[in-house]
């Protein structure tokens, strides 16, 4: 027996499957790559100058900020790994 399917349905279903990632990936990508523009800003300095500056060892530029792009590029990895549950039953 054949599923009685219209024509619009199977185009989206043959849509929704030429997409390596899916909704979720995509989301989940877009907070990862906040996450390391994030951590970015957060190592920008004020300008250069000739004369000493101790700001350059602030523990927001030397430790925070490279702990947030760490944790953005290994939540990009996540997230292009990651495989919806739904996806996979169907």
């Amino acid at each position: 027996m054949k599923k009685n399917t219209k024509p619009d349905e199977k185009e989206e279903i043959q849509n929704q499957r030429d997409f390596a990632l899916g909704k979720i990936n995509w989301i989940l990508i877009g907070i990862s790559i906040v996450m390391i523009l994030t951590g970015f800003l957060l190592m920008t300095g004020g300008q250069s100058s000739l004369v000493f500056n101790a700001d350059i060892f602030s523990m927001r530029r030397i430790t925070i900020g490279p702990m947030i792009s760490l944790f953005g590029f290994l939540f990009m990895f996540v997230a292009i790994m990651w495989r919806n549950k739904k996806e996979e039953n169907k």
